[in-house]
């Protein structure tokens, strides 16, 4: 992760680690379940840190590249999120990308904490279904190089596509407003 945290008011400090965004998560948790949200353009670190959350919190971790069902399946992973990863029965269809078809099911345990991470995790439904929201903004020329230096021409061809994607989700939802931490890596 990088090294500036936004808070409340829009103040930027020092990037707090996992560790204490996990203790922030827990102490938002009003609820018998904890529900982080980390949320963020491609190549923001949303599944590093999702990652590292999950360690730390002991949670389940439900990463939206398995729900995506295909390249423009942004908004509909993001309905997916309200209505079935935090609905009832809990869980998800997992997309298998070598066939370009829904897979198998993914039941989530609806009592276990959970951490959902990806760009679509943080919209105007599942805000009030969580506990603690992340949004995690970084420079586009450093979150391009970041996502082609992982998933190369796989993603270098699509990412145009997908952008618009993530433009079309963050207008309709402000995500960042929904957020309790505006992260930069």
């Amino acid at each position: 992760m990088g090294d500036t945290q936004t808070t409340g008011g829009g103040q930027e400090a020092p990037l707090t680690s996992p560790r204490s965004l996990a203790s922030r998560a827990r102490s938002a948790s009003r609820t018998s379940r904890l529900v982080v949200l980390v949320d963020g353009r491609s190549g923001t670190g949303k599944t590093t840190l999702g990652n590292a959350l999950a360690a730390e919190l002991d949670a389940t971790i439900v990463h939206l590249d398995d729900v995506y069902p295909g390249w423009d399946g942004l908004q509909a992973a993001a309905d997916t999120v309200a209505r079935d990863v935090l609905g009832a029965p809990a869980g998800y269809r997992r997309w298998d990308w070598a066939t370009s078809t829904p897979a198998d099911w993914v039941p989530v345990d609806p009592a276990a904490p959970l951490v959902i991470e990806g760009c679509g995790a943080l919209s105007r439904a599942s805000a009030p279904l969580a506990t603690f929201r992340v949004w995690l903004t970084a420079d586009d020329r450093e979150r391009r190089r970041r996502a082609l230096d992982r998933d190369g021409e796989t993603f270098a061809r699509q990412w145009e596509r997908w952008a618009r994607q993530e433009e079309t989700f963050i207008a309709a939802e402000a995500p960042e407003a929904l957020a309790d931490a505006v992260l930069r890596s």
